[in-house]
């Protein structure tokens, strides 16, 4: 008879639903812009220390996948940034701020709501406290020369980040190395020079427009 119950079971109606296929891997790219030098020695990054790098930019661009069920490919969305110290290395040294989330204007509702808990699952406490959130138009070129460091960014009249490659002029010191980690889970992570960084929105009590800045970094990101 136990040899018979599978076939018995098949044959009654009950058998085994097949399972759901796994969600799609959320996949794209990252870059991120801070107001204070990201690759730098010790001696300019001591200098900065309390002074400077309050403030970040975050953007990711997915290229394909879904978070928490809703599909997001396609879709851009920033996060801009500012705690009440230096943005650090956030696993030692982890800042608390307030966020003004950018999120794409072609999502939907529910791919803007999780475009939005996509963003505080990465970036944690550095948006602890959202004190807004402004749908945009988000352009993103990503890696747009051979090295990939060259970057532009553009949200409305919120944001607008451009970035290139480090040159053998960008080292001031020659004691130069990456002082400071990304702010969130990457992958690849390489530094750029930031020719331009402006965020002129309000929100944060604080607007900026930088130049000249060794503090950019490209990356990729991957999640299951």
């Amino acid at each position: 008879m136990k040899m018979l119950l599978p076939l018995f079971l098949a044959t009654a109606g009950f058998a085994s639903t097949p399972s759901a296929p796994p969600p799609a891997p959320l996949t794209g790219d990252y870059l991120e812009v801070r107001s204070c030098d990201v690759y730098t020695g010790s001696c300019v990054a001591n200098s900065e220390m309390g002074l400077s790098g309050r403030e970040g930019m975050l953007v990711w661009s997915v290229r394909s996948g879904e978070w928490k069920g809703v599909s997001l490919a396609g879709l851009k969305v920033i996060a801009v940034v500012h705690t009440e110290d230096t943005l650090g290395d956030v696993k030692y040294f982890p800042r608390e701020g307030k966020a003004v989330l950018i999120v794409d204007a072609s999502a939907n509702s529910e791919q803007a709501a999780a475009l939005q808990d996509f963003v505080k699952a990465m970036a944690g406490p550095l948006v602890r406290e959202v004190v807004a959130v402004k749908p945009s138009t988000v352009d993103v070129e990503l890696g747009q020369c051979s090295a990939g460091a060259c970057a532009k960014v553009k949200a409305g009249g919120l944001v607008e980040i451009s970035t290139r490659c480090l040159g053998g002029k960008d080292h001031l010191c020659g004691n130069e190395e990456n002082f400071y980690p990304p702010l969130t889970r990457v992958q690849g992570a390489f530094t750029a020079f930031t020719e331009l960084a402006a965020y002129r929105g309000p929100g944060l009590g604080v607007t900026w427009e930088l130049t000249g800045k060794r503090s950019a970094y490209l990356a990729t990101f991957a999640l299951n």
